[in-house]
Parts: C-alpha cells; structure tokens; sequence
C-alpha cells in the first residue's frame, strides 16, 4: 500500500504578524522542517501543500502541490489538491498534517491507517481535542470531496471528515501534547521550553 504524506502549508498566520508559520525558527531551524523529520520517515513520499512561490520551500527537496481549486479558501482545498496529488501517482491513502505541528509522533502514519483501511478515513484526537487535518484519507474518497464542494458548498475540513465518516484516532497527552502547534508568539517560546525538556 502507498502512502503519500502531505504538509498543508496554507494559512495566512494572522497572529504571527503575517509571517508564514512554516518558516518560523524553532530550535535554529524552521517549524517545518521539525514537521518533515517527524513526518518523512513514515510514508513513502512526502509533499508540501502551498501556495505561491513555490520556491522558497526548495531547500527541502520536496514536491510542492498548490492549491487547484483556488475559490477555496480554507484547509479543504490543501487536501482536495492533495489527495488529487495523490490519485495521478496511483497511490492508495493519503495522509495529511498541518506545517506548524513540530512535534508529531513517529506512530502517527500507522495508528491512522488502522482505522483509515477499514472505515476509508481516520483523524487524530489527543486530549478533549479533535485535530481534523491531521488525517488519512483514501484515495477512493476523491470523487465524493469534489462532489461536496462543487454541489453542497462543503467548505470546512471539520464538515468533511463528519461526511466521510472519519474514524477518531486518540494519542495521550504526556509530558506536551503531540499535536502541539505553533499558532502564536507565546506558542513558539512553549515549543523551545518543550524541546528543552526532551
């Protein structure tokens, strides 16, 4: 089974100041590329879901997917273009996270799928939080997100994983939670604290 792994890189980053979140430095290098260690190892490609210039995310060496239904606005159309992404390799799920998740647990890919291979979809949860974007998603499930954003204006990734029955996967919260992400100032000075204890 093939997995494609996809960073959804959109977001505008309003609370930072409109710097993009991806490239903010955490421990001396870029939030993402903490994403990509984590992430990389467990699937068999990996590719960056963004817009605009493409590259300034060229010292990765990764893929750089752009949005194709650019009406869109929200996280919905970074996984519509991944997923697309992932059918015209011919590659069986596709498993999505957000670009500001630095630390990701190297378990993510394998307790997704168990669900995903059953129920075609599976999201992660940790603590009393449901973190939608961080999901496996079949590729069969295409045509059926194209369906709902063209004809029943499905706009939400929250409202697409309900209709895709989307099976909710827990992690633990231990010593910080895994899908800690870095939406603030404040956020980036708890990541350094978090890294400082590991």
């Amino acid at each position: 089974m093939k997995i494609i792994g996809a960073i959804i890189a959109g977001g505008r980053s309003s609370r930072m100041g409109g710097r993009e979140k991806a490239f903010l430095e955490l421990a001396s290098k870029p939030v993402i590329l903490h994403v990509i260690e984590q992430f990389e190892p467990q699937v068999d490609q990996l590719v960056i879901n963004a817009n605009g210039e493409p590259a300034r995310f060229s010292e990765f060496g990764l893929d750089v997917v752009p949005d194709v239904l650019t009406s869109l606005t929200t996280p919905l159309a970074g996984l519509h273009a991944a997923l697309k992404f992932t059918k015209s390799v011919e590659a069986d799920v596709l498993v999505t996270v957000p670009s500001d998740t630095p630390f990701l647990p190297f378990n993510l890919v394998s307790k997704l799928m168990a669900k995903a291979v059953v129920r075609g979809a599976a999201i992660a949860a940790s603590g009393d939080q449901v973190h939608y974007i961080i999901g496996a998603w079949k590729t069969e499930l295409l045509d059926d997100l194209e369906s709902a954003i063209a004809r029943d204006n499905l706009f939400r990734v929250k409202d697409w994983a309900h209709r895709a029955t989307a099976q909710k996967v827990e992690w633990p919260i231990k010593s910080h939670d895994p899908f800690f992400n870095v939406n603030a100032p404040e956020d980036l000075r708890n990541a350094e604290q978090i890294l400082g204890a590991a």
